[in-house]
């Protein structure tokens, strides 16, 4: 029992270390350029993005279309906190994720009780209160021009896609503990059925509340190393079509598949870049594969399922004895 156990850590724990650190050598080595850096690092904030919408709508089972207003705080806060207030970064990202998680407490408290897509309309408001507020606080925000943040992360390809990538895979172990938990169970036992859930002693209020809080704090935190990253933010970080690019790629990888949304989210966002010479008309792009996988696979490419690093393993060494089975002449019967 403890060598599976064993097992199962160490594999998984081996793709994560590989994910990380080779192809982050190979960009300092400049194997791979800083344009495709930069694409894989900000696919990775996309990620970590598309788990926050995953947790509200494919976990909790609310429907959240504000996710980017939540972004916009925690890349705010960060700035405002290490450029103007000379808090260290590693301090700003962490306040960054407990004021946006404060404030989905704050929005999510009196919506939570309320049934049907009030959530939804809610959090749009949110996230358009967000941008104007943003756009008028000029003395601190910087207005419609936002803010510049000068970084070591803006200007270092590796130290940004170490720092990013590595938070990504931070996130994704700390999600799937906290899911196999006592608390990640009711809330998924909360997504399944209400009824059933609080008729078997579930505080159903109170783990939508554990959900919204974690998705917000996510939220805040993908902001947080949002702003250091690109340099650069403003205000339409909070626009509802950020919102909506979040939300597409929980649904094409999958409502509940914190996996398959980040497949997506790496995946969309490179074919964002590669359809570039299309100028205006890739922004089609995004409705047009919603519309495909609603038609064809509602679910998504992987529905609820996770993908297994161990069970992949598995299945190649069991290719690889059967392949060495065929090919030695002394395991043929005469």
């Amino acid at each position: 029992m403890k060598n599976k156990t064993l097992r199962n850590m160490l594999i998984p724990g081996c793709v994560a270390i590989l994910a990380v650190f080779v192809p982050g050598l190979l960009i300092s080595l400049n194997v791979i350029d800083a344009y495709t850096a930069q694409i894989i690092t900000l696919g990775g904030i996309n990620a970590i993005m598309a788990i926050s919408v995953n947790v509200v709508c494919g976990i909790t089972g609310q429907l959240s279309l504000g996710q980017a207003g939540f972004m916009a705080i925690g890349s705010y806060v960060t700035i405002i906190l290490t450029q103007t207030l000379g808090f260290p970064m590693p301090a700003s990202i962490i306040i960054a994720m407990l004021v946006t998680m404060i404030f989905g407490i704050l929005i999510g408290f009196p919506t939570l009780k309320l049934q049907g897509d009030y959530l939804a309309i809610v959090t749009l408001g949110f996230g358009e209160i967000i941008r104007v507020i943003l756009v008028n606080l000029k003395s601190i925000t910087g207005g419609a021009n936002g803010l510049r943040f000068t970084t070591i992360l803006a200007a270092r390809a590796d130290y940004a896609y170490l720092l990013i990538i590595g938070m990504l895979v931070v996130v994704i172990i700390l999600l799937q503990n906290f899911l196999r938990s006592t608390y990640g169970r009711a809330i998924l036992a909360v997504r399944e059925d209400e009824i059933a859930a609080n008729s078997n002693g579930v505080d159903v209020f109170k783990y939508k509340m554990i959900g919204f809080a974690i998705a917000s704090a996510i939220a805040g935190f993908g902001g947080a190393l949002y702003a250091p990253f690109i340099g650069f933010v403003k205000p339409d970080l909070a626009s509802f079509n950020r919102s909506i690019d979040y939300l597409i790629f929980v649904v094409l990888g999958g409502m509940g598949s914190i996996t398959g949304s980040v497949i997506a989210a790496f995946v969309l966002t490179y074919l964002q870049e590669f359809l570039r010479f299309l100028q205006d008309f890739r922004l089609l792009i995004y409705p047009l594969i919603l519309i495909f996988v609603m038609l064809f696979r509602p679910q998504g490419l992987l529905g609820m399922k996770e993908v297994s690093f161990v069970k992949l393993w598995d299945k190649f060494c069991n290719f690889i004895k059967k392949k060495s089975k065929k090919e030695d002449p002394s395991t043929e019967v005469n």
